[in-house]
């Protein structure tokens, strides 16, 4: 599992991309709700492959990232692992 991605996709990613959807669907007139709600969704189905595409080009680029250890099968992280 890749910590690194969540922390993008709730931190950094998720609110650029759905402020930027809520802001060009505000500039376009559309002052509802179901508009609003709806850029907002639309920012988080595409932070999600955007956050996975930035965390890998950070790992891509770090010499200390080492890219032949095992894979951890689990759904969640150890919780005393390495951060990776």
């Amino acid at each position: 599992m890749d910590r690194l991605k969540l922390v993008l996709l709730f931190s950094a990613v998720f609110p650029t991309l759905s402020g930027a959807f809520v802001i060009a669907v505000m500039s376009l007139g559309y002052y509802t709700w179901p508009a609003i709600l709806g850029a907002a969704l639309v920012g988080l189905l595409s932070a999600w492959p955007a956050s996975r595409y930035v965390s890998r080009r950070i790992k891509r680029e770090d010499p200390g990232f080492d890219h032949t250890r095992e894979k951890d099968s689990d759904f969640l992280p150890h919780p005393n692992a390495r951060e990776i």
